[in-house]
């Protein structure tokens, strides 16, 4: 499972500091969830495909992310638009749709949408542990730093884990059935795949303690600032100002 599938490239977003990445991202964000017209979040998303054009990104991966993500979305155009309070535009039998509903959720999909975009070309550009050697930088707790790190990565983990387990059923001739037999074989995977995390997790951990871990990594090498850095800065905040302000002035 290759979770930094996107952090591979040499475009202008690979190269910037990631220290900057997340300075700017944060407030970009914020500003997008806030926004209640519909019409700023377009804006807004428009904006973040023309950073995924920018960073060059694999547009079969992009699609696969964004299926992932607008399945959630989905499932609210199936409950928003009849359990929100307004106009009625669409009646379904006992169901009514509301525009005030509808909206909403055409406004939650275009912020989702716009969010996920930009911190694929944003954060998705980095290597996780460029990103938490930034948080490192920008003064973030270490335990909060090394929780993320070592979470991300052992996802990786806990996949090439199952991956090895479903392998071994698969050769056993395991097919799966709506019957008892399926519902234990998955039960024993699931126990198994706890099983052996742990004891890789713990094999790790006394591996580390071994070359000297202290809780602590050393940091060695150190980020640079380049003009590319403070333009993209420059560019990310001026951007959020006028989302911000048009947004407010347009509520």
């Amino acid at each position: 499972m290759h979770l930094e599938e996107f952090a591979e490239g040499t475009s202008f977003f690979h190269r910037l500091d990631p220290r900057v990445k997340f300075i700017s991202l944060m407030p970009y964000v914020i500003v997008v969830a806030l926004m209640q017209n519909p019409v700023y979040p377009a804006i807004a998303l428009l904006f973040s495909f023309l950073m995924i054009a920018v960073a060059r990104i694999n547009t079969k991966k992009l699609l696969n992310r964004l299926a992932a993500v607008n399945i959630f979305i989905l499932l609210l155009w199936v409950f928003l638009p009849f359990g929100f309070p307004g106009e009625a535009v669409l009646r379904m039998g006992p169901l009514t749709a509301s525009r005030e509903g509808i909206i909403f959720a055409l406004s939650v999909t275009l912020k989702a949408n716009a969010i996920v975009l930009a911190t694929i070309a944003i954060l998705g550009t980095s290597e996780v542990f460029s990103l938490a050697h930034a948080l490192v930088h920008l003064k973030v707790p270490n335990k909060l730093v090394y929780l993320f790190f070592f979470f991300y990565r052992y996802i990786s983990v806990l996949h090439e884990e199952y991956t090895t387990l479903r392998r071994a059923i698969s050769v056993r001739a395991f097919r799966a059935k709506s019957d008892l037999h399926t519902y234990k074989t998955y039960a024993y995977l699931v126990g198994m795949l706890i099983v052996r995390s742990y004891d890789h997790s713990q094999r790790i951990y006394n591996a580390m303690l071994c070359r000297g871990f202290t809780g602590r990594f050393p940091i060695i090498t150190h980020f640079h600032m380049h003009t590319r850095d403070y333009l993209f800065l420059i560019l990310m905040t001026v951007t959020t100002l006028i989302l911000g302000i048009l947004a407010y002035n347009g509520r």
